[in-house]
């Protein structure tokens, strides 16, 4: 058995042609039937029989089937990763989403190149709709933030980490693990006319206000942009440079805004912004860590994908006080901001 041959089976058993996967590997069907005749006569089963149209699978052929696929991913990846061994530096090429980066990237990232030795980051960010695309074409080794959008808008399967987390598997080249839970508010300034609203308060009071949110405005891949259309209701965002911008025109009393529950907590409890209780929120999220799936993905990358779910990792980004975002910091941090 060979590994010329399980890629010529394991084409034939996907495509269901010996045809086929002679066109698509670029050789004589004859050059086909002649590797699987060997990979027959090893194993001692026929693995196929001719069928209307194509073959028609054994039970030995579908059991090869299950493996064949998964020992020629491994050795792709075993010859790119020799192959970009002596290249393969710890930097990671970093893609998040607007609120994590501002909110949480840079102290995780801080922590990260501190406790991993040569490990160094280059951070963008992008929308949460083009970043499946730009992983699968390996623009960027990691993603951090909403998680990746299918072309089609909807959300990639993705595991969870222990801890509450349903299990899945993804199924379009991608795994994605959450590992961290975050909560989304609806605040006004204590002056604000919303400030005085007792709960639940129907969505429809807030759509004649003005609302606030970051650069990103509230992307329809994360939790509460489904919350808003599941409600049916598209409000007129005004979109700042920032979140943080976004709440001091919150602060001042000039609307309201979706913010991070953790991030507004103390000035809730001060009585500086006051929680409009809107009905159906808070708004409960995730942020998730996506790589090219077990076989592609680079092991700095999961290594990155791990530490996120690590208690220190999460400790670290909902810590109180001081910046949670990305600024430069000496020469581990190169950092591309609204890119």
């Amino acid at each position: 058995m060979t590994l010329g041959q399980l890629r010529t089976f394991a084409l034939v058993a996907k495509l269901g042609s010996l045809h086929a996967a002679a066109v698509h590997l670029g050789v004589s069907e004859p050059a086909v039937s002649t590797a699987l005749a060997a990979l027959r006569q090893d194993l001692g089963d026929p693995l196929f029989v001719r069928a209307r149209g194509g073959i028609a699978l054994t039970p030995g052929g579908r059991a090869l089937a299950e493996h064949a696929q998964d020992i020629v991913g491994l050795a792709d990846q075993a010859r790119w990763e020799v192959a970009h061994a002596q290249t393969e530096t710890g930097r990671l090429k970093i893609v998040a989403t607007a609120p994590f980066a501002e909110h949480a990237a840079g102290r995780l990232l801080d922590l990260f190149t501190r406790r991993v030795s040569g490990a160094s980051v280059d951070v963008v960010v992008e929308d949460a709709e083009n970043i499946a695309a730009l992983m699968l074409e390996r623009v960027y080794d990691i993603a951090l933030g909403a998680k990746p959008a299918a072309p089609n808008g909807s959300v990639l399967n993705g595991a969870y980490p222990t801890g509450g987390y349903p299990n899945g598997t993804a199924d379009v080249g991608l795994d994605s693990v959450a590992f961290l839970r975050y909560q989304r508010v609806v605040v006004a300034a204590a002056g604000h006319p919303l400030a005085s609203l007792h709960g639940p308060v129907a969505l429809a009071e807030l759509l004649s206000r003005p609302w606030f949110a970051g650069p990103a405005g509230i992307q329809a891949a994360s939790e509460e942009g489904r919350w808003l259309v599941s409600r049916g209701v598209a409000p007129e965002i005004v979109r700042l440079s920032s979140e943080t911008e976004a709440l001091a025109a919150v602060r001042a009393g000039e609307g309201t805004m979706m913010a991070l529950g953790h991030i507004v907590r103390s000035e809730i409890r001060s009585g500086a912004l006051v929680r409009v209780p809107v009905a159906g929120t808070p708004i409960a999220g995730l942020w998730w860590a996506s790589t090219l799936d077990r076989r592609r993905a680079t092991t700095m990358a999961r290594t990155l994908q791990r530490f996120a779910t690590t208690a220190d990792a999460t400790a670290a980004m909902v810590a109180p006080g001081g910046s949670r975002g990305l600024e430069r910091r000496g020469s581990k941090f190169h950092v591309a901001l609204w890119s």
